[in-house]
């Protein structure tokens, strides 16, 4: 993982607590309209003040809309970044009435549960995560958890505390000798159970995949977790739409429950090009919510 991507992307985690806390008042107390008003300012602020982040900006949309884009489209990117970091303040309590969320797929969902038992679901940081567990908490069959690194996981619960302390139960750290058998008790209790799988840690073992017109290096790590949990996966994400609308896509990817040994590894292969391919579908319909602010091309210098 490039240094870059550690620097903006991860700025609402290492935010002041206390300004996060009261950056929540305000939005709560004063209503959405207000506090949109306000991104305005810091999507243009990071704009002009974040070269990285802009460069890396740009570097995507060429790819994604397959042109030069302007400075409308770096600022539109920017944006719709900052948007979904806001309206986590409403999702995360339990306010996901504010919001015109339509489901696309979800018949894959139900499917997929049919037996009676929980589903792993594989996104990017693409969209809004957040918008599916909100979905989540107001209905048990879609109950779900995070699986993330345990790093991460600390700076992440710190920041949802600072917003809605009910919300870090949601998450189950990767690292632990506990994280499989309790993301395997969550799955046998029929939650679904989410991973990120765009990003790993710098050691972590990567595959190059063709995206976007160029190899990226993609992690593996969350495709054996998945083999090893032996469950239907399928490719998730919760793109903004602009507004207050969001529309959350299901899609068949893989299913590792009846896998032999033998097979994993070319399954392993097989299920995360399919998850490349649709991700670059989706950054191709919806390009401005890729947020990954850093060159995700650079090791192979395209």
């Amino acid at each position: 993982m490039s240094a870059d991507s550690a620097t903006w992307t991860q700025r609402p985690e290492r935010s002041n607590l206390a300004i996060l806390r009261l950056m929540v008042w305000i939005s709560l107390r004063l209503g959405r309209p207000v506090g949109r008003l306000v991104l305005h300012g810091i999507a243009a602020y990071f704009l002009a003040f974040a070269p990285a982040a802009r460069r890396a900006s740009r570097a995507y949309l060429r790819r994604a809309l397959g042109r030069a884009p302007t400075l409308a489209d770096l600022y539109r990117h920017v944006l719709a970044f900052a948007s979904t970091i806001h309206d986590r303040v409403y999702l995360l309590n339990d306010r996901d009435d504010l919001f015109d969320i339509k489901i696309v797929g979800e018949a894959a969902i139900r499917a997929a549960m049919a037996g009676g038992q929980g589903v792993l679901l594989i996104g990017a940081h693409l969209g809004s995560f957040e918008v599916m567990r909100a979905l989540g908490r107001r209905d048990a069959c879609r109950a779900i958890s995070m699986l993330m690194y345990e790093d991460n996981a600390r700076k992440v619960n710190a920041t949802l505390a600072a917003i809605n302390p009910a919300a870090t139960q949601d998450i189950i750290p990767l690292g632990r000798m506990d994280s499989m058998l309790a993301a395997k008790e969550k799955l046998e209790a029929g939650h679904l159970v989410g991973m990120l799988a765009d990003r790993g840690l710098g050691t972590d073992p990567t595959r190059d995949c063709d995206f976007l017109g160029a190899p990226a290096a993609f992690p593996v790590g969350p495709f054996r977790v998945a083999a090893m949990l032996r469950r239907p996966v399928l490719f998730m994400t919760g793109l903004y739409l602009g507004g207050n609308r969001y529309c959350i896509h299901f899609e068949p990817l893989a299913d590792f429950s009846a896998l032999e040994r033998s097979e994993r590894d070319a399954a392993i292969a097989k299920a995360q090009q399919v998850y490349v391919a649709r991700l670059e579908q989706h950054c191709r319909q919806a390009p401005y919510n890729w947020f990954n602010f850093f060159d995700f091309w650079r090791r192979h210098g395209a």
